[in-house]
């Protein structure tokens, strides 16, 4: 896509950190976040992957930070966004996007699994909140976006940890709205989305299964960006606290 564009959103700089950004929606995310206007802090694993999307944003003006991140680690989360506010020396939004989905019947036992489950999907989530709080307090400003998925608002077989997982980002963030009268906090549940999510799935077979259902109509990473850069670029009075985000053909 362009990373430029014109646009009503009140997004234009905006300084936004992104993990996980190194592909699917947290990569569309920057990109059209970049097109907005907004100024970036990107952390993922793969530094490799997040050069090349800087270099990309950069070409067309943007301005942006790149660092390695691993959201397990909670000196990593706060080096991250630490990093970033010296850099730029605030941050008005933070997106909580990292998660993985490795998918099992829990009669398989595999513990390791969930303990990456918990480990990524809520402990990143929370990492990443307890790092920016402070930040945002002294600011009295400020938004988190987590994202969660349509698989915190219902449960499926084979997919129990990752739910409960889900299910949990939706109560920390609905917690934690409920606790500031600044913050703004919003959960986008994307549904079926281009992703690398399936990759994380051990078991072949289940991959397979699991690639057949949700993979005929899936949105594209973008789609879930969008709904992203609406929630930041409603004015500061207004807070999007939930989208649900799924292709029109997904009936769960």
């Amino acid at each position: 896509m362009s990373i430029s564009s014109e646009s009503t959103l009140d997004i234009r700089g905006k300084v936004v950190a992104i993990t996980g950004a190194s592909s699917g929606i947290g990569e569309a995310t920057a990109l059209r976040l970049a097109a907005h206007g907004a100024i970036l802090a990107l952390g993922a694993r793969r530094t490799d992957r997040l050069d090349a999307l800087a270099a990309r944003i950069r070409e067309h003006g943007g301005e942006v930070l790149v660092q390695s991140l691993d959201v397990t680690r909670r000196d990593s989360v706060e080096s991250f966004i630490s990093t970033t506010v010296d850099r730029f020396g605030r941050l008005d939004v933070l997106v909580n996007n990292a998660g993985v989905m490795p998918l099992s019947r829990m009669a398989d036992g595999k513990v390791d699994e969930w303990e990456r489950m918990v480990d990524v999907n809520v402990k990143g989530v929370l990492f990443g909140i307890g790092a920016v709080l402070p930040v945002m307090h002294a600011q009295q400003s400020g938004q988190i976006v987590n994202v969660s998925s349509v698989a915190g608002r219902f449960v499926f077989p084979t997919a129990a940890v990752y739910c409960a997982t889900k299910f949990a980002v939706h109560a920390l963030s609905e917690g934690l709205r409920q606790e500031s009268p600044f913050l703004r906090v919003t959960t986008i549940a994307p549904g079926a989305v281009e992703s690398e999510l399936t990759s994380t799935i051990s078991d072949p077979a289940m991959k397979r299964e699991v690639d057949e259902v949700f993979r005929k109509d899936m949105l594209p990473a973008d789609a879930i960006a969008r709904a992203i850069a609406f929630a930041i670029g409603q004015p500061a009075d207004v807070d999007v606290n939930e989208l649900v985000v799924r292709p029109t053909a997904q009936a769960y």
